[in-house]
């Protein structure tokens, strides 16, 4: 049996990815939360997920020190206290894309700890499932302000698919974008909902980089979505 443990597990994405990982018979999860992150310490895992840096970018501007700690500080204490024979980092296509901010700089900074061949970092793009109430989706259709371009282009992707890609590919190694194919403007969302929205900010494309042909197209969120009065499926963006 494969010993796995996702840090991160009562989290968004690391919820998930506990959830898909569980259901290979092979794999034996342990879902580490901040509740029993110093007990777990002691074990010795085959595979050990770091799904638990943040996600706030705004955070991330205001209160950089902070940030830098959950995300690079937090990294290198998993990769080098943890006892482990594989590290997987998830990650964001921010660390590629947008290195002009201390959100991007930071991922990008934990993602060069762990670029060991033998590891795995998987940078996602935005996301969507039923589970969340924030993001830029929501944003729009409870009328809040949206602090990028409206052109801004991001490739939705289905919660779903991804914690079951990621649970289904950790024989791989390097660094893997996933996410979904080509991209969709907010604008053309904020059409779809039928409601007004006010943009602002400069253009912030979150794209996937090299997609794989299976992975899902970004437009399908658009089908996914209702119109204004009625509740959309949430989003995570990366």
């Amino acid at each position: 049996m494969t010993k796995v443990a996702v840090v991160g597990a009562s989290g968004y994405v690391g919820g998930a990815l506990a959830q898909a990982i569980g259901r290979n018979p092979r794999m034996v999860v342990t879902a580490v939360t901040r509740a029993n992150y110093t007990q777990m310490q002691e074990n010795t895992f085959d595979i050990l997920i770091n799904a638990a840096m943040p996600s706030k970018r705004f955070l991330a501007k205001t209160d950089p020190g902070r940030d830098f700690v959950e995300t690079v500080q937090k990294t290198a204490d998993l990769l080098y206290r943890w006892r482990h024979r594989k590290f997987v980092q998830i990650s964001t296509v921010s660390a590629r894309c947008q290195l002009d901010t201390v959100y991007g700089r930071h991922k990008a900074a934990a993602e060069n700890l762990c670029g060991f061949a033998e590891h795995l970092i998987i940078r996602l793009g935005p996301m969507y499932s039923p589970e969340l109430d924030k993001g830029v989706l929501v944003d729009m259709l409870q009328g809040r302000k949206v602090y990028v371009a409206a052109e801004s282009r991001y490739c939705f992707a289905p919660l779903e698919f991804v914690s079951t890609w990621i649970a289904t590919h950790l024989d791989r190694t390097g660094t893997v974008e996933v996410g979904a194919r080509n991209a969709v403007e907010l604008r053309e969302v904020a059409d779809h909902l039928g409601c007004r929205v006010e943009f602002e900010g400069a253009i912030d494309h979150q794209e996937i980089e090299n997609p794989e042909p299976n992975f899902p197209d970004a437009r399908d969120v658009l089908r996914v979505l209702q119109p204004l009065g009625h509740r959309p499926q949430s989003s995570r963006t990366g």
